[in-house]
């Protein structure tokens, strides 16, 4: 745990760490180990609502966690329903979820319990799927967000060491059915490394000497990205005059569409080679004057959500309301079409269609990132732009300073 801080310090009155904890195995022990190494934590049990026994479940280890001396909140989401690509929609609202609640507790570290098992399963997925040297490193011991580091201390230690331990402190855990649905790719993937041990431990020893090279990759790959690109405060990206390498787009790609991952090498080199206008992962390549880029997809944007202090919308911005304002009735979602020219600051209508509005009883009363807003209230509401992963460009997020096309 040294060699992955810094820490907040282990005393009252400091910040917590946060643990996300399913009732799992993996993040059971993950608890149980860091009961013994600091008082001051806060897990997080995220109840995804897809399954009869969810709530209980989340109960059920809510009381072992106490058991432990650990402080729990269980978060619940209701907007999920079972269909097609629901493990990816389930992981998405659980780190978004995840982030909200540390965002709130004034956490600034969220362990995570991804062990090495989970990391050469990953690996495995990530080269079928042809990742890349990138996604061939896995998942990071540390990957640090806007608010939030997520930190992975077990990747060193495989399942079976993990409940093992469980086991010799008489620790229950709760085994999720899911994890045997042989129609999800990881359990089919971990199904065959239980037939191959041998294949398990390539995985562990390939995923460690990728992770190396990467680190090398990323401080070249982050200094030219900066010179070329920028974030701007409307949830946009300037890639530049000519397109940038398929490495660097990718990054560009997860910050516009609020990505925890990058999308597949393959798919953004076809992009690449193309050169045309096209959409990927929920994000659109356009061309504007002489520079190339990367917009919101208006059909892939989240619905309203209402406004609150430090509420997010569509997973990239942030609302910061002034003290004492309530949102009352009014909504955060996308503008649409229908701005008048004059109203777009010269920026054509496709774009300002993505950017977040405030809405109320269907109207649209306020696009705070263009200065649209006849309300004095509401003048000082912000729609902060912070991408869950940040790109690793020239960043331009305050929006109270326009930038002109």
């Amino acid at each position: 745990m040294e060699r992955l801080g810094p820490w907040v310090p282990d005393r009252a009155g400091m910040s917590p760490v946060a643990l996300a904890v399913s009732g799992g195995g993996d993040s059971l022990c993950l608890a149980w180990l860091a009961s013994l190494w600091r008082k001051n934590l806060l897990a997080l049990i995220v109840d995804h609502g897809l399954r009869k026994d969810s709530a209980e479940e989340a109960r059920l280890t809510a009381r072992r966690l106490q058991a432990l001396h650990i402080p729990s909140r269980i978060i619940t989401l209701t907007h999920l329903s079972k269909g097609s690509g629901i493990a990816e929609r389930a992981r998405s609202a659980r780190y978004v979820a995840l982030r909200q609640a540390c965002y709130e507790a004034g956490c600034t570290d969220l362990l995570l319990g991804h062990q090495a098992d989970d990391q050469a399963e990953t690996v495995a997925m990530r080269q079928r799927a042809g990742s890349g040297c990138d996604g061939l490193a896995g998942m990071a011991s540390v990957t640090a967000l806007p608010e939030v580091r997520l930190v992975r201390p077990l990747l060193g230690f495989s399942r079976d060491a993990l409940r093992q331990t469980l086991r010799e402190q008489q620790i229950e855990w709760v085994d999720d059915p899911s994890n045997e649905d042989l129609t999800a790719e990881r359990v089919r993937v971990r199904t065959a490394f239980r037939r191959d041990s041998t294949s398990r431990t390539a995985g562990w020893v390939q995923a460690a000497q990728q992770g190396s090279l990467r680190m090398v990759r990323e401080t070249e790959r982050i200094a030219a990205l900066a010179q070329q690109s920028a974030l701007l405060p409307y949830g946009w990206a300037i890639a530049g005059e000519t397109l940038p390498q398929p490495e660097n787009l990718s990054l560009l790609i997860r910050a516009v569409g609020g990505l925890i991952y990058p999308p597949s090498v393959a798919a953004v080199e076809q992009l690449y080679l193309r050169h045309c206008e096209a959409t990927l992962a929920g994000v659109q390549l356009v061309r504007h004057k002489t520079q190339w880029f990367l917009i919101r997809e208006a059909a892939a944007q989240q619905g309203p959500v209402a406004l609150a202090d430090r509420a997010v919308w569509d997973n990239r911005f942030r609302v910061s309301l002034p003290a004492g304002l309530d949102g009352g009735e009014i909504t955060v979602a996308a503008a649409g079409f229908g701005l008048a020219r004059e109203q777009r600051c010269g920026w054509p209508a496709r774009f300002c269609a993505t950017l977040p509005a405030l809405w109320r009883g269907g109207q649209r009363i306020a696009v705070p990132h263009i200065g649209l807003c006849d309300d004095p209230v509401l003048q000082n509401i912000r729609l902060i732009f912070a991408p869950p992963v940040p790109a690793g460009g020239r960043t331009v997020y305050d929006p109270v300073c326009p930038v002109s096309p």
